[in-house]
């Protein structure tokens, strides 16, 4: 509770600080309400004199109440501002500069080799420059930002993802990135400086949270540009209707001319003023919600683009599929008992350290009931040898006496079952071939030489995933499966999962080709990558989001980055960039409905002293028309801060429904809600005797 009122009360002070002509002449909407409250308390103390144009006590509610709405425009604006603010003092603390051991690039660096005292030199973190090498250890606070050219650790990145699991980062792979301010747990890495100073993640991060530096976005700008015009176009009418007013009394010799505070309360409740006091605040608030994804983005056009995103590309693996292949099944062959079969697939399992080797240990415990074995591959037992797995031999197994049991490739086991003097029977080749035609991987086990069996290897499809595909194609996007596998198993998980279209045996030429494509014919593409090779795709796509573990070159052609590393969190992006749209699109329609009502309250009240006849269009019956009408244009700003900060409620709907519901709720509530607020602040002005 503190804290919120810490928060609020920041933002209150900044609001104030915010009405400063040079800091709100951005605003044209409020600024021009701003000039409008000078002049009517200019008035007010002219009427405090016995000079004024109207009562004091009037005149010096309209200024108020004018002033109010500067103010709550600028608190809304500093609420989505200040929610940010903590995580930029924190990450600037992280940025403090720490001691750096600076390598020099002709010491003579051993590969594989840790570098020595002697190799290197402490100085202070500002002083690298991009290109620059610098040796970290465990316990070290990495510096800045870099890609590591030799070693491999574990990295405590929680500083930065919020995970308190630590990760691998290593030299040669799509894992080679690290950010200044994490720490390495153990071991020790050679890293090459990727930015200079005032250029790293964490001053992108800090420039990004901070509302006050966030650059307008486009269709920001056009909306912008808008209201500009409407706001010129209401100046030329107020102006237009003081002239008539004029002309009017002084032709007809009756009647009072509209006085200049009318005037002005007139032009604040004609102009879109809700929607001027609040769009800062939205695009704020939407850049909010996707750090508080873990998500940074270089672009404000990005989270823009992704609201307009039609196509998504996906790799299947880590985001459709879990990314690790499973057992799912094992299938005897030659008239092998399937307990027989277990046994055998469990030892020839034992060494194998691969997430689908320990997926077959588990398959035989929970389906087959078979507890595992006493004995580890790493344990030197007489009389038995395990055989590890190995990416070159592509099998792994146990020789224990005689007996010499294996679990491979289907390619690797055949050559073994004929070295040993065995067929290749038609069951075993057709159980290979149908686990293979599923999308499955078939591996075969064999006991001196003799096929026993194949087991059945899966990827598996993450639980829902197919329900999220689903939405995404209500709203009218097409998904699209990206994968190095045969065309035959990405079709398998392609209608597993449910995704509209699928490239499979994709290479960097492939995927880049695809982007394209898809831009020539009018669509907005979404990808995501972490590698080198998905580069020149990330450079191409409206929406690229790098992964924080993957490569510079991958990083640098992102205009998004997830520092989670989640391939799934692409569709998060995508549905935060259209509530963003979707919050700004209703607030907008709201905004223009409600003016429609304050000029039936406010119009007849302002010219009845000039045409006495507007009387009779005074439907509600309002004695202090201006007055409630401009207090409600106050409110108003305030009871919509808080769906500006936290967005209209989500829903997967196409563009056509997704109007169609702004116009049923927002339109027509627009409309209706000023008429029924307006009323009732009339209403207590009147209890109150104002």
């Amino acid at each position: 509770m503190s804290d919120q009122y810490a928060l609020y009360r920041r933002a209150a002070i900044d609001a104030v600080i915010k009405l400063d002509p040079r800091t709100l002449y951005r605003n044209v909407v409020m600024f021009v309400v701003e000039i409008g409250s000078i002049l009517t308390t200019l008035l007010w103390f002219q009427a405090l004199t016995g000079h004024g144009e109207a009562p004091a006590g009037f005149i010096g509610a309209i200024a108020a109440w004018l002033w109010f709405t500067v103010f709550f425009a600028n608190f809304a604006e500093a609420l989505a501002e200040g929610r940010g603010k903590a995580q930029a003092e924190s990450l600037r603390r992280m940025r403090q500069d720490t001691a750096a051991k600076k390598l020099d690039p002709g010491c003579g660096i051993e590969s594989g080799m840790a570098p020595g005292a002697s190799m290197y030199a402490v100085v202070p973190s500002s002083s690298l420059r991009k290109g620059d090498l610098f040796y970290v250890t465990s316990g070290d606070t990495i510096p800045v930002d870099g890609e590591v050219i030799e070693g491999i650790a574990s990295v405590n990145e929680s500083a930065i993802t919020g995970e308190s699991a630590p990760v691998i980062r290593e030299s040669g792979g799509d894992r080679s990135a690290v950010t200044g301010g994490t720490s390495l747990l153990s071991d020790w890495l050679i890293v090459r400086v990727s930015a200079n100073p005032g250029e790293g993640f964490l001053d992108h991060m800090i420039s990004l949270v901070e509302g006050a530096k966030r650059q307008k976005t486009p269709n920001e700008i056009a909306l912008n540009v808008l209201l500009i015009g409407l706001t010129g176009v209401f100046i030329v009418v107020c102006a237009s209707l003081w002239a008539f007013s004029v002309y009017s009394v002084h032709t007809a010799g009756v009647g009072v001319p509209v006085t200049i505070t009318v005037l002005i309360a007139l032009l604040v409740c004609l102009m879109p003023t809700t929607i001027g006091g609040l769009l800062s605040a939205i695009g704020i608030a939407g850049m909010d919600r996707l750090i508080q994804k873990n998500v940074i983005t270089t672009s404000g056009r990005a989270i823009e683009a992704a609201g307009d995103v039609d196509v998504l590309l996906l790799d299947k693996t880590g985001t459709i599929t879990l990314g690790n292949r499973q057992a799912v099944d094992l299938v005897p062959v030659n008239g092998t008992d399937i307990r027989e079969l277990a046994e055998v697939s469990q030892l020839a399992s034992l060494a194998d350290e691969t997430p689908e080797g320990r997926s077959i240990v588990v398959l035989v415990k929970e389906k087959y009931g078979l507890r595992g074995r006493t004995v580890g591959p790493s344990e030197a037992v007489p009389g038995v040898q395990f055989i590890p797995f190995s990416s070159h031999t592509r099998m792994s197994g146990v020789d224990r006496g005689e007996t010499r049991i294996r679990k491979g490739a289907p390619d690797v086991i055949f050559s073994l079952i004929r070295a040993a003097g065995f067929p290749i029977t038609d069951e075993l080749q057709g159980r290979v071939d149908a686990i293979s035609g599923a999308g499955g991987t078939p591996l075969v086990v064999t006991r001196n030489g003799k096929a026993l069996g194949v087991i059945h290897l899966k990827d598996i499809v993450k639980g829902g995933i197919r329900e999220r595909f689903a939405q995404l194609r209500r709203m009218g996007i097409r998904t699209v499966m990206i994968t190095g596998d045969n065309r035959l198993t990405a079709a398998t998980i392609a209608a597993e999962a449910g995704v509209d279209d699928f490239l499979a045996q994709a290479t960097p030429e492939g995927k880049l080709s695809l982007i394209r494509e898809y831009q020539a014919g009018g669509r907005l593409v979404a990808m995501t990558g972490d590698g080198t090779n998905d580069a020149p795709a990330l450079a191409q796509a409206d929406v690229a989001v790098a992964m924080n573990t993957g490569t510079q070159p991958a990083r640098e052609a992102a205009n998004m980055i997830d520092l989670d590393s989640n391939p799934t969190k692409l569709i998060d992006i995508v549905e935060i960039g259209k509530q963003l749209l979707m919050t700004r699109g209703a607030l907008t329609t709201f905004s223009i409905a409600n003016d429609i009502a304050k000029y039936f309250a406010i119009i007849p009240a302002a010219f009845i002293s000039t045409y006495p006849a507007l009387a009779a269009l005074n439907l509600m019956g309002l004695q202090n028309a201006v007055l409630s009408a401009v207090i409600f244009n106050a409110i108003i700003i305030v009871l919509l801060i808080p769906i500006a900060l936290r967005g209209v409620k989500y829903r997967p709907l196409s563009a056509e429904e997704a109007l169609r519901n702004h116009i049923l709720i927002y339109g027509i509530g627009g409309i209706f809600a000023p008429f029924i607020g307006i009323k009732i602040i009339d209403l207590l002005l009147v209890m109150i005797g104002a």
